[in-house]
């Protein structure tokens, strides 16, 4: 029997959450044997809120658990702005009595707080991949649904937590149980780790004309520094009247406003997801300044970056 123990953060992921403890309880119940025990705990022991508004009632206080076997740090809104030292000086604790130390989720960001992934190889939810890495330079993170590296494992959250558990299934019991728990699920595919974390372009975007995706491919390659139009349309073997034909019929607007469009997305999700400057930001994506940056901003989102920021309604 093995058992895993959770440790809620305000405002974790319930989906990634969710999908972690379901396996488990499903490999009990059909092999008709107690193979895993889970255990949900807070740093206070009260009920915990997740990022949806929903809260959970945990068994114990962090400080109540002495030792744990596997345990998975769940979190989700913010994680990379959560610096509680109790809870990292308890981690640490853990980390030296040999517990197999997980994240899902946004979890990573704090288990790198907590120096316990350094020289370990991790994944994060993709959302948080660049904000990761430029705050954590030397931690090698990849953008794989989830990593296992000795006694480490992270997971990028969302239902790749049920792809993990049915793994850590398959290699406890047998392929056999893990496809009878994924089944029960209607999951009909158990993903490998390295599979993509985001949707295959056309089905994000509803668009199947393959110069169309082409052109986005080169768009999201390169939001740092921008390519002129003409440079993407040559790129894909066609002329900038075409590729803007071509963009009007699909999506619905020029190559250059989509091209923008994606770049301030990419800036909204550094905004949200930590502390780097502004003008940073705007260098990142693209824009030659914070003026700029912020007009556009407002433009499309209706608000200027700093009230984004500070989440001004």
């Amino acid at each position: 029997m093995k058992s895993f123990t959770f440790l809620l953060i305000p405002e974790f992921s319930m989906m990634a959450f969710a999908a972690a403890v379901e396996p488990l309880r499903s490999a009990n119940r059909m092999s008709g044997a107690t193979h895993y025990r889970w255990t949900i705990i807070s740093h206070d022991g009260r009920p915990v809120r997740a990022s949806n508004g929903m809260e959970v009632v945990p068994h114990h206080a962090m400080n109540d658990v002495a030792s744990c076997e596997t345990l998975f740090v769940c979190s989700g809104i913010d994680a990379h702005a959560f610096a509680d030292r109790s809870v990292m000086a308890w981690l640490r604790k853990l980390a030296r009595q040999g517990t197999v130390m997980g994240s899902l989720c946004t979890g990573t960001h704090i288990l790198a707080r907590a120096g316990l992934i350094r020289g370990h190889r991790c994944t994060i939810h993709w959302e948080d991949h660049e904000s990761f890495t430029e705050q954590y330079p030397d931690i090698e993170v990849t953008d794989d649904l989830f990593e296992i590296d000795r006694n480490r494992i992270t997971c990028s959250g969302g239902t790749a937590s049920l792809d993990l558990m049915l793994h850590l299934i398959k290699l406890d019991h047998g392929v056999e149980l893990a496809g009878r728990v994924s089944e029960q699920f209607i999951h009909e595919r158990i993903r490998q780790s390295d599979d993509r974390q985001r949707m295959a372009l056309h089905s994000r975007t509803g668009v199947s004309d393959a110069k169309v995706l082409a052109a986005i491919d080169v768009m999201e390659r390169n939001l740092e520094e921008p390519l002129t139009i003409p440079d993407v349309a040559n790129g894909i073997g066609l002329s900038t009247r075409q590729l803007e034909r071509l963009f009007l019929r699909h999506l619905g607007r020029s190559p250059s406003r989509y091209y923008r469009e994606l770049r301030l997305h990419h800036a909204r999700l550094m905004l949200l997801q930590g502390s780097t400057s502004i003008l940073s930001i705007a260098l990142s994506a693209g824009f030659v300044s914070a003026s700029h940056f912020s007009h556009r901003y407002r433009e499309l989102f209706g608000r200027p970056p700093r009230e984004e920021r500070r989440g001004v309604v």
